[in-house]
Parts: structure tokens; C-alpha cells; sequence
């Protein structure tokens, strides 16, 4: 039941990617500025509320699995979530690099080696993400829907910022393929099992680019963020968690 259960969240991420196409053609600039806002609001809100304590406990645990010779044992977890953030804030300044030498134009850029390797980043967050759907299971019910809202919304917000540097080269491939990637890394958690120890370095990866790149959405460049739905989002989930 519990990998019935992962697969249907897979689907559903991985269909969040897929349709998202259909989602910018249908959508009112303004409602899917605000939309993009409350997104981005849930996903910073389940990083603090839930995922954060929980990679406290992991933390805690991991430096009780290594002994007391580990180098930077007190650090190593949460230097992978640091890792995470300068990760995705590195491909988003290639992308801007490139796009300022001339290479990448906002709108296209299916033949350009910086957008495949921004959709490459992305596809193995991704998969780490839809990896980590069957641990999420195994912790019941409750846990794996809140993580499955939250990052549907986050890929959401994921999505909305590749279209807006892409374009048609995201609706094309790019979201197809990180649909796949989504699905693949369920595939290979349903069918593996990773150490503790390494599953608590790649959750604190995710932590770095949920941050990152909901906040990179949210304070876009020309400042067209919306606040107070911002916070309807991190509040209203906020809340939710708490109450779970």
C-alpha cells in the first residue's frame, strides 16, 4: 500500500511539470503572479516549519552513527544544505551570464549548453525529490501528503521560473523531461535502499534548492513579487503543519 500510495504523489509531481504548459496559456499574468507568490510562500513554509526540525533530529542522529572522530561532524548536514543553495543560485547565474554575453536569449534556448545544464540540475533535484516520496510514505500518510502539496507547489514555482527564462525550449523538452526524472527517482527509491547517513546529506540538499529557488521566484528582478499572498501561503501552511 505504502508504494501505491509514494507512486500516485509521483504521478501527481511529475504531471505538475507536465501540464504546466497548459497552465501559462490559460493563466492571467497578474493571477499567476499571485499564484506563483502563495506557491512560493508553502514551500518556504514547509522548509521551516516541518523540513527544518527534521533535519535537526537527522542531524542529531547522524553525528551519533559517526563517532567522535568525524571531521565537522556538527557541520556536515547542514553544509549539504548550503551546498544545495549555492548549487541552484550557481545555474541561475550561468543562465543570467550567458543570457548578458549574448548566448542565451530570454524566450529560447533549446540549442544553448547552459539551458541543458540548467534543465540537468534540475532533472537530479528532481529525481532526488521523487526518491525521497518512498521514505516520505514509510513515515504514513500525513507526511507524505504534506511533502507531496509542497512540493507540487514548489514544482510549480520551479517551472514558472524555467518558462520565464526559456520559453518554448521548456515546453518543447525540458518539462518532459523533468516530468521523467521525477518518476525515475521514485522507480529507484521503491527499489533501493540508501544508508541513513546518505539520505540525510541529499534531504539537506533539497532544503538548499527548495529555499533558493522559491525565493529566486519570489524576488523576481523586476520586483513583481506579491507580498501579502506570499504570506497567505506561508502562514495558511504554516498553520497546517502545526496542526498536523
Amino acid at each position: 500500500m505504502t508504494g501505491s500510495w509514494s507512486l500516485a504523489a509521483a504521478l501527481v509531481l511529475g504531471a505538475v511539470y507536465a501540464v504546466s504548459g497548459v497552465f501559462r496559456r490559460a493563466e492571467e499574468p497578474g493571477r499567476k503572479r499571485t499564484w506563483i507568490s502563495v506557491a512560493a510562500g508553502v514551500s518556504v513554509a514547509y522548509v521551516f516549519v516541518d523540513v527544518l526540525p527534521e533535519l535537526a533530529v537527522r542531524h542529531e542522529a547522524f553525528i551519533k552513527a559517526s563517532g567522535e572522530g568525524l571531521l565537522f561532524a556538527e557541520q556536515r548536514i547542514y553544509l549539504g544544505v548550503l551546498v544545495g543553495f549555492v548549487v541552484f543560485y550557481g545555474l541561475e547565474h550561468m543562465v543570467l551570464a550567458s543570457r548578458t554575453r549574448g548566448r542565451l536569449h530570454a524566450g529560447d534556448g533549446a540549442g544553448d549548453a547552459v539551458y541543458w545544464l540548467e534543465i540537468a540540475g534540475f532533472a537530479a533535484y528532481s529525481w532526488l525529490i521523487g526518491y525521497l516520496l518512498v521514505e516520505r510514505a514509510g513515515a504514513g500518510g500525513l507526511a507524505l501528503a504534506l511533502y507531496t502539496a509542497a512540493m507540487a507547489f514548489h514544482f510549480y514555482v520551479v517551472g514558472h521560473s524555467l518558462r520565464e527564462e526559456h520559453g518554448r525550449a521548456y515546453d518543447r523538452g525540458g518539462r518532459w523531461v523533468l516530468a521523467a526524472s521525477v518518476l525515475a527517482g521514485w522507480v529507484v527509491g521503491a527499489s533501493t535502499h540508501m544508508p541513513e547517513a546518505l539520505l540525510s546529506r541529499l534531504f539537506a540538499l533539497v532544503v538548499g534548492g527548495v529555499v533558493i529557488t522559491s525565493m529566486k521566484a519570489e524576488l523576481p528582478r523586476e520586483g513583481e513579487g506579491r507580498f501579502w499572498p506570499f504570506c497567505l501561503g506561508a502562514a495558511g501552511y504554516a498553520l497546517l503543519l502545526l496542526a498536523a
